[in-house]
């Protein structure tokens, strides 16, 4: 099975906060928050895999700052750890005010999806190579994180 540089699992996606997306107090729903996250896990590990992928868990999100009408989102993804059939996929959401230009971590999470078949059978996944010293310290935290779930 090939082996596949983290770097290059890495997918963008923009989005604007319109009033729809927001609760009585103007800041973006969670629920909105993690429907995006869960759709940029998809996304990765689709690409990644080049199967059908589902979610087999969401290991944690972290909400460290609100969001607001108006403000534009940068949602992140990239493949953190690869298991015989599973993805680890790391998602950071990041606000940006378009006037300032000022850039905020808001969301952090991690998200383990399964590749599957046709038949919802699992099936091998290429391994993730980390580079950089940001993408190995990825790496390793999903190593621990296995370790504390096994």
């Amino acid at each position: 099975m090939k082996e596949i540089l983290m770097k290059d699992s890495k997918v963008m996606q923009t989005k604007l906060v319109l009033p729809l997306d927001t609760n009585n107090l103007g800041t973006m729903f969670g629920g909105r928050v993690l429907a995006s996250i869960d759709e940029m896990a998809a996304i990765v590990s689709m690409k990644h895999s080049a199967s059908t992928t589902v979610t087999a868990s969401i290991d944690s999100v972290d909400f460290l700052s609100p969001v607001k009408v108006g403000d534009i989102l940068s949602i992140e993804g990239l493949i953190a750890h690869t298991g015989r059939s599973s993805m680890e996929v790391y998602v950071r959401v990041i606000k940006e005010d378009w006037k300032t230009k000022e850039r905020v971590t808001t969301t952090t999470s991690f998200v383990t999806m399964v590749a599957i078949n046709e038949e919802g059978k699992t099936i091998e996944v290429p391994k993730i190579v980390p580079q950089s010293e940001e993408e190995k310290e990825i790496y390793e935290s999903a190593l621990k994180r296995k370790r504390q779930r096994i």
